[in-house]
Parts: C-alpha cells; sequence; structure tokens
C-alpha cells in the first residue's frame, strides 16, 4: 500500500470515527466498521471506489450488525455534515435521496464482496478481563491516580486507524494496548520482575501463545499510525 493510500485510510477511518461520535454510538460498532472497511480495501483497489462512500455503507452496515438502533436518514444526514463541515446540513431532497440509496445499495454490495462475512471477535471484551486482572495485583490508590484503563481504551480506538484488526488476534491487540498503557505511565506491575514470568505470560489471565515479539510489532505499528496522523496534521 503507497503512503497516499495509507493517509486516504487514515481520513476516513477517522471521519467514521467522528460521525460515530456524533450518532451516540458504542465502540464495538465503531471497531466493527472500521474493520469492515479495511476487509474491503484488503480485497480491492483503492482507485475503484469513493473510500467515503464505502466508509459511511460501512457505519451503516455495522449498526445493522451489532443491533444499533440507528436510522438511515441520521446515518446520512451527520456522514454528509461530518464529510461537508462548511455546507449547510442536508435538507430532504434529490441529494438526500441519492445519497441514501447509495448507502443502501452499496450494503448489499459490500456483504456481497465480503461473502457476507461481517462479524468480529474485538479486542474489547479481552482487554476488559485484562484491566480487572491488572487493576487486582495493583495497590488501589495507585490505580485510581494513573489513567491505565483510559490510556488503553484509547490505543484501542486509535488502532483500528490501520489494519491491526485483520493482522492480529483480537486477545494480542488487547494485551499490546495494555502493554503499551503501562509504559506510556511509566508503571509496572509490582514484583513481577522477580516472577518467573511476565505479567502477560499468565496463561491463566492472558493469552497462552503472546510473545513479547508480538507485543513490540504491535505496538510499533501503532505508533507508525500515530506518525500518519502527524503528517496529516501539518
Amino acid at each position: 500500500m503507497s503512503d497516499s493510500e495509507t493517509r486516504v485510510h487514515f481520513r476516513v477511518i477517522r471521519y467514521i470515527h467522528e460521525a460515530s461520535i456524533k450518532l451516540h454510538l458504542q465502540s464495538i460498532p465503531i471497531a466493527t466498521a472500521s474493520t469492515i472497511y479495511h476487509k474491503f480495501f484488503r480485497e480491492n483497489k483503492l482507485k475503484d471506489y469513493d473510500p467515503f462512500l464505502i466508509g459511511a455503507t460501512c457505519l451503516s452496515l455495522a449498526c445493522k450488525i451489532e443491533e444499533e438502533n440507528v436510522r438511515m436518514r441520521d446515518i446520512v444526514n451527520v456522514c454528509y455534515r461530518t464529510l461537508h463541515k462548511n455546507k449547510a446540513p442536508l435538507e430532504i431532497g434529490d441529494t438526500f435521496w441519492a445519497l441514501r440509496e447509495s448507502v443502501a445499495s452499496c450494503e448489499l454490495f459490500l456483504l456481497r464482496a465480503l461473502q457476507f462475512k461481517v462479524v468480529f471477535d474485538h479486542p474489547h471484551k479481552y482487554l476488559c478481563h485484562y484491566l480487572k486482572a491488572i487493576s487486582d495485583w495493583m495497590e488501589p490508590r495507585q490505580w485510581e491516580e494513573i489513567p491505565i484503563p483510559r490510556t488503553s481504551w484509547a490505543f484501542l480506538r486509535d488502532s483500528y486507524h490501520n489494519g491491526l484488526c485483520l493482522d492480529f488476534q483480537p486477545e494480542h491487540i488487547a494485551v499490546s494496548v495494555l502493554y503499551l498503557a503501562l509504559q506510556c505511565h511509566g508503571l509496572e506491575i509490582p514484583f513481577y520482575k522477580y516472577a518467573r514470568k511476565k505479567w502477560w505470560q499468565v496463561g491463566a489471565v492472558f493469552s497462552k501463545d503472546i510473545t513479547l515479539e508480538i507485543i513490540q510489532t504491535i505496538v510499533t505499528k501503532i505508533l507508525d499510525m500515530y506518525d500518519i496522523e502527524n503528517l496529516l496534521a501539518r
């Protein structure tokens, strides 16, 4: 994938996330929409499709998959307003109905293109479990004062700006964002230096096949994603 294509995909995922926040969606539908988008363009060329139409369609499709009660009218209006910030809000008319029909038709196209394989196992439930385990090992006051959960969730949300969700197991991504959060805050698990295993090697809690190499690879890809964001901001 070229650098220009990477930047386009980054912008579209950011567009999906921004529209999702305005629609008050939960994190799972946002993750599903992002994964559908990455999966589609993993198998298709960017130049052949309008990425923002695909993005809006992924959002609409994700709401149905994750059973979020969001009207198509709201999705079309919010996506249009998110993409065209300097234009007047969309009125009910020819433009609205054309966009609505485009999204509806594109939903069927996406489902066929992905062979209806649009249900995913996301890292979120694993991260919840891992955060609970880590919190039990930490001093309560320290855990309350240092925002490890908030930082971990932020890294997980941002990780969907690239194709990590397709390349790694959800358990591994969950461990990696938690590892990165601990590193960022300079926090260490009590007594782990004296243990025979690292905290992320405790098989009863974490993924049994996780390795430091996998964690470092995922962390590097997340940090590379922030470099792309910095380039777009210039």
